[in-house]
C-alpha cells in the first residue's frame, strides 16, 4: 500500500468489493437510503429547497437527474445540491457520519445514476454508498473527530462530506486507483461550510449538505475528464492540506486508513426520531422516561434543569427562538416542545408552535447550565422539579435511534412512509419502499429515479 494517505485511500476503496460488507450492514445500508429518501421528499416542499430551485430557475426536465418530490429535473451537478439541500432542511436526516451523510452521499450518487447508460445493479449502489458513508466519517475521524473539527467552528458536513460523495460516485463510475485519488484531491477543494448559522437561525446549515454533494460529484466528473487533483490533502505535514488547514494539526491522519473494512462507519449512523439535532435528543428521551417512569403529566412539571457541555451548550444551547432553524437547534425547545405537544416532529417546528403563547412560560421554567466536568460528547443531564418538589435526574447515554438504541424497522418505515407521503400518493410511497428494501435484488438501479418524483 502507499505511503501517501490520498493514494492509499483510493486503493482501499476501489479494491472493496460488495460482497466485503456483512448482510446486517447492508441491511442498515438499506434502511438509511430509506430514511434518507422520505426526509428529502418531504424536505423538497420546505422553503429553503423553494428557494433554492427559484434561484436556479428550474422549471421543467431539462436533464436526467431527478429534482426529487418535483415533477422536474436537471443536470446532475444542480439535482445533486437541491436534493442534499431537501434532505437536510427539516433536520431529520440520518445523523453519525461525516456528520449528515445520508443528506451528502445519497443525492451525489443518485445524481450520478440517472447519468449512467447501462443498467447499474441495486448491489452496485448499496456498495457506492457504503464507501461514500466510510470516506466521509473517516476524514471526519482522521480530521480531529466531530467535537473538535466542529469546535474550530466548521461544519463536518458540508467539510467531510464532499469527501464521501467523491468517494460514492467515483466508486459507481468505477474510477480507477489513481483517478479515485484524483476526486478526492479536488473534493478538498470543495468542503466548507462553518456554524455561523447558529447564531442568527439562518437557513445556511442546509447549504452545506447539498454543496458537499454538488462538490464530491463534480470531483468525480471533473477527474473523469482529465482534470487532475492535488496528491497530498491528506498528508498533515504539507502547507494547504486538508488535516493541517482544517484540523490545526491536531488530528490523526493513520485514522483515515486503520483497520479499514473491519468496522464500517455506516453502522455507527444514527436515524431520528425526532425533527431537531441529534445533539437534543438524549434530553429530549430523558423527559420522555422520566415522565412515563414517575406517572407524570407535564402539569406536574414545575421546573427542568439541565446540565450540559460547554460544547453542546455552544451547539443547541440557545433559549432565542425566532426561526424554524433557531428551533431545530434549541435543546430547550425541544423540551418545552415536548411538554407542550407530546412530541417533537415536524408540526412542532413551525412557527405556529414555537411562537404559541403557551412556550414562552415553559421556556421560562428550563434552565441550562454548563457542567464543566462534562466532557464535549457527553450527553446533557436532565433533572425535573415536579410541583410537589420532588427532583429526578437521569442521562440518557444512548439516544433512541442510535446503534445501541436503534430504531425498529417497523417505526422507522412508518418515520419515512409518514415524510414520503406529505408529497407522493400513498402508492408510490409503497412502491419507493418496496423497491428499495429489496436493492440488493434490483437489477437496475435506475428505476428508482422515477419514484422519487
Amino acid at each position: 500500500m502507499s505511503d501517501n494517505l490520498t493514494q492509499a485511500l483510493a486503493e482501499l476503496v476501489c479494491s472493496t468489493s460488495y460482497e466485503a460488507f456483512p448482510p446486517e450492514t447492508i441491511h442498515k445500508a438499506k434502511l438509511h437510503i430509506l430514511d434518507t429518501l422520505g426526509a428529502a421528499i418531504a424536505g423538497s416542499a420546505s422553503r429553503e429547497t423553494n428557494a433554492v430551485v427559484a434561484m436556479l430557475d428550474i422549471k421543467a426536465r431539462t436533464g436526467h437527474a431527478a429534482i426529487w418530490g418535483r415533477p422536474i429535473a436537471s443536470d446532475a451537478r444542480t439535482a445533486a445540491f437541491v436534493n442534499g439541500v431537501s434532505a437536510h432542511a427539516y433536520e431529520l436526516d440520518d445523523s453519525g457520519g461525516c456528520d449528515h451523510s445520508g443528506a451528502v452521499v445519497l443525492p451525489a450518487v443518485l445524481a450520478a445514476l440517472g447519468d449512467r447508460s447501462q443498467p447499474v445493479s441495486g448491489s452496485e449502489l448499496l456498495r457506492s454508498v457504503v464507501l461514500g458513508y466510510e470516506v466521509g466519517r473517516r476524514v471526519l475521524e482522521a480530521v480531529g473527530g466531530y467535537e473538535e473539527h466542529n469546535g474550530l467552528g466548521w461544519h463536518s458536513t458540508g467539510t467531510c462530506g464532499a469527501f464521501g460523495a467523491a468517494a460514492a460516485v467515483g466508486s459507481m463510475m468505477n474510477l480507477d486507483m489513481n483517478a479515485m485519488a484524483s476526486a478526492l484531491g479536488s473534493a478538498c477543494s470543495f468542503a466548507g461550510g462553518t456554524w455561523a448559522f447558529i447564531h442568527n437561525g439562518s437557513s445556511t446549515k442546509k447549504l452545506h449538505a447539498g454543496r458537499a454533494a454538488e462538490g464530491g460529484l463534480m470531483s468525480a466528473y471533473l477527474t473523469r475528464q482529465g482534470f487532475e487533483g492535488p496528491d497530498s490533502v491528506f498528508e498533515a505535514e504539507r502547507w494547504g492540506s486538508f488535516f493541517a488547514t482544517f484540523g490545526a494539526g491536531k488530528g490523526d491522519p493513520q485514522a483515515l486508513i486503520r483497520n479499514f473494512g473491519h468496522n464500517w462507519r455506516l453502522n455507527r449512523c444514527s436515524i431520528k426520531p425526532h425533527a431537531t439535532c441529534r445533539g437534543t435528543h438524549a434530553g429530549i428521551d430523558a423527559l420522555d422516561i422520566m415522565l412515563q417512569r414517575h406517572g407524570l403529566d407535564p402539569a406536574d412539571i414545575a421546573a427542568i434543569e439541565v446540565d450540559i457541555s460547554g460544547f453542546q451548550h455552544g451547539m443547541c444551547g440557545g433559549k432565542i427562538i425566532e426561526s424554524r432553524a433557531q428551533a431545530q437547534m434549541s435543546l430547550p425547545y425541544a423540551l418545552a416542545a415536548r411538554l407542550r405537544y407530546g412530541k417533537v416532529f415536524l408540526a412542532e417546528l413551525e412557527e405556529a408552535a414555537w411562537s404559541a403563547v403557551e412556550i414562552g412560560p415553559l421556556m421560562d421554567r428550563i434552565t441550562v447550565r454548563i457542567d464543566p466536568s462534562m466532557k464535549d460528547e457527553d450527553e446533557p443531564a436532565i433533572t425535573i422539579v415536579t410541583t410537589s418538589g420532588e427532583r429526578h435526574r437521569l442521562v440518557v447515554e444512548f439516544p433512541l435511534g442510535g446503534p445501541q438504541n436503534s430504531l425498529s424497522d417497523e417505526r422507522l418505515i412508518g418515520k419515512y412512509a409518514a415524510l414520503a407521503g406529505m408529497v407522493l400518493p400513498a402508492s408510490r410511497v409503497d412502491v419507493l419502499s418496496d423497491f428499495v428494501l429489496d436493492l440488493e435484488n434490483q437489477t437496475d438501479a435506475r428505476s428508482l429515479l422515477a419514484l422519487l418524483q
